[in-house]
């Protein structure tokens, strides 16, 4: 199959102007190496520069261009392809988020119907490059500076212009763990018994999300999505933005898919957030206990949530590496479940799942 077939059907993959950039539909090429030369001009862009800068784990990649127009010499590609992607809701965050005064990809130009964006560069190191082996101040400032852009990102992004988080949307992320996990990962049919426990689980964790205070999520604030730039922490990934449960972001934070902490360490930071907060008059409990609890619960659900993301990129992406961090989320999750007797009931649904690491005692 030859590329002047069809323009749109998959093709082997083919580089683009430099040996670096595949593209697998010889029309999406063509498509962007027009858009880019219309852009290039303005921002001095090199379009022989082109090169991968990241990807993840949507359809969503980021190419990197070096253009001398450009502050600090180069500008970030966003290449998300329509029907799988939808560059409006991070266009939308990006300019919430810049009225906010918070340091996030500016959208210097952008196509929608194509699923082109030409965005400022944040950089080449995330936080979860700089955390992994940083000394326990480096881990303390940077953390620090994290905590003081999530309450800037809560007090000055206007949930009511963001999608909500409801019950719907909660069970159907639930929903992803038994179908995921438990049937495509482990080969696991819950009987009656266990279907009805984990519905009961459900309700307690989406009781608990839908009780909390209403802020705006960033619904991915994790070491992955900080950048190592002036002002710290540098804040991308927010496409996905949305208003719900004011503990959210922070037990993303600290309890994160790639990156894990002692718990003296995550109550410290906590605790410097919950008095940050209180200064900025966001409306979280008086009592850290409550508050605590709430994120706990809060983490769970997300926890639970992502070991089903995780599998589904396994069996149906074909990106089995994700997989390789299920261990930390069971442990994650059984700390929960042992700690709050009405989340008992989980830990007979887990166990046969949670394998060796859990039972010896998987250490952070």
């Amino acid at each position: 199959m030859n590329e002047s077939s069809t323009g749109s059907e998959p093709l082997a993959p083919r580089v683009s102007r430099t040996a670096l950039v595949a593209w697998h539909e010889a029309a999406r090429r063509h498509g962007f190496e027009r858009w880019l030369a219309a852009v290039a001009p303005r921002h001095g862009i090199e379009p022989e520069s082109l090169e991968p800068a990241s990807a993840d784990a949507s359809f969503r990649r980021y190419l990197r261009v070096q253009a001398s127009k450009a502050p600090g010499g180069s500008l970030i590609v966003m290449d998300a392809p329509p029907p799988h992607e939808d560059v409006r809701p991070f266009v939308k965050v990006a300019g919430l988020a810049q009225a906010a005064g918070l340091n996030s990809p500016r959208v210097l130009e952008s196509d929608e119907a194509q699923g082109f964006l030409l965005l400022t560069d944040l950089g080449r190191r995330s936080y979860l490059d700089a955390l992994q082996g940083a000394t326990a101040p480096e881990a303390d400032r940077l953390m620090r500076a994290a905590l003081a852009a999530l309450v800037r990102w809560q007090a000055g992004v206007p949930a009511d212009l963001l999608p909500r988080h409801d019950q719907a949307l909660i069970e159907s992320e639930l929903a992803l763990f038994p179908e995921w996990c438990v049937r495509r990962e482990f080969g696991i049919e819950w009987n009656a018994a266990q279907q009805a426990a984990w519905k009961r689980i459900t309700l307690l964790l989406a009781g608990s999300a839908l009780a909390q205070p209403v802020v705006a999520l960033h619904a991915d604030f994790m070491p992955r999505n900080l950048m190592m730039c002036e002002p710290l922490p540098g804040i991308i990934d927010f496409q996905d933005a949305m208003a719900g449960a004011l503990s959210y972001d922070l037990a993303s934070l600290l309890r994160d898919a790639f990156l894990s902490w002692d718990e003296e360490q995550e109550l410290d930071w906590g605790v410097r957030y919950w008095e940050a907060a209180r200064r900025a008059s966001l409306p979280v409990s008086a009592d850290f206990g409550a508050f605590w609890q709430a994120l706990e619960w809060m983490g769970l659900q997300r926890h639970l949530r992502v070991m089903g993301i995780f599998c589904r990129l396994k069996h149906r992406d074909g990106k089995a590496h994700y997989a390789g961090d299920l261990p930390r989320f069971f442990t994650y999750c059984t700390k929960v479940a042992l700690r709050y007797a009405p989340l008992s009931p989980l830990l007979s649904l887990l166990e046969p799942m949670s394998g060796r690491e859990v039972a010896a005692g998987f250490t952070f």
